[in-house]
């Protein structure tokens, strides 16, 4: 199945659950929290999911886990219930200007915890705006979903897995280069990378509108990386939510990826793991 969707075909759809995923990372400029972008304007019906508390569990002791780390099937479920998720409905999923991190973190924990049918608007809300489709200000309380979460749907890498396939595979480092070369870290206390991998940019993945570049370009955008038949591959980025966009897109050009959810907010926990920068 494409894992995206566009706007007219949306539109053409009945009885799937959507949900909006808008989000801004702290060290962003100021703006509209996810919540209030939705209040002010959302696609009819979608109904509001929070990264930070449906996404998301709380950091470990220490900060083990990263900042973003992976919630547990119960959690998970009660809170896909409450937004009307069910196992045998469509969903969509989107986000604000671009099929972003916040948008692609949803679509991965839905396939990870076993939705057979899930997808992310290209371009997001800016797309289906930009194509003179209505908005709501409408508030959608949906009926509780019957989702049964069950995880293992996609993979996943912890921190010496990671470790180990930036060495014997392709590591992609999701963030941008200046984070990756260890120049600036505006919110892990270390700067740097892991050791091996590669830099890969989740801004590459999209041209300048927000939409997904078509699969032929990606495949060979990863290739050039090291992706080629045969080489395990996996992605990270400062706390697992930028990475799920390169998974998407990689998804997208037909190559499956593992996904390290603890990320370098996890990495850098403890100080035995080895840091790289330039």
């Amino acid at each position: 199945m494409n894992p995206l969707i566009t706007p007219a075909e949306l539109a053409g759809l009945a009885g799937v659950s959507v949900l909006d995923v808008r989000w801004k990372l702290a060290v962003l400029p100021t703006g509209p929290a996810g919540i209030d972008s939705y209040r002010e304007g959302h696609i009819p019906g979608a109904v509001f999911c929070d990264l930070e508390t449906d996404l998301a569990a709380h950091a470990g002791e220490g900060g083990r886990g990263g900042r973003h780390p992976l919630p547990s099937a119960e959690a998970f479920q009660q809170a896909m219930r409450r937004l009307g998720v069910s196992g045998s409905r469509s969903v969509v999923v989107y986000d604000g200007a671009d099929s972003s991190a916040a948008a692609a973190r949803a679509w991965w924990l839905l396939r990870y915890f076993g939705h057979p049918d899930v997808r992310v608007l290209d371009g997001g809300l800016r797309a289906w705006a930009s194509e003179g489709r209505p908005v709501s200000v409408e508030e959608s309380r949906p009926e509780p979903g019957d989702f049964e979460a069950r995880p293992g749907g996609m993979p996943v890498l912890d921190a010496a897995r990671a470790g180990e396939l930036a060495a014997d595979g392709v590591l992609l480092d999701a963030r941008a280069a200046e984070r990756y070369r260890g120049e600036v870290e505006p919110i892990d206390p270390v700067a740097g990378h892991i050791p091996g991998a590669v830099s890969a940019p989740t801004g590459e993945n999209v041209d300048p509108s927000g939409r997904f570049h078509l699969p032929d370009f990606l495949r060979e955008r990863f290739n050039t990386l090291g992706v080629v038949p045969g080489v395990e591959v996996g992605a990270y980025c400062g706390s697992g939510v930028t990475a799920a966009h390169e998974v998407l897109a990689l998804e997208v050009a037909g190559i499956p990826a593992a996904l390290y959810v603890g990320s370098w907010s996890d990495w850098v926990t403890d100080p035995s793991r080895p840091v790289a920068t330039g």
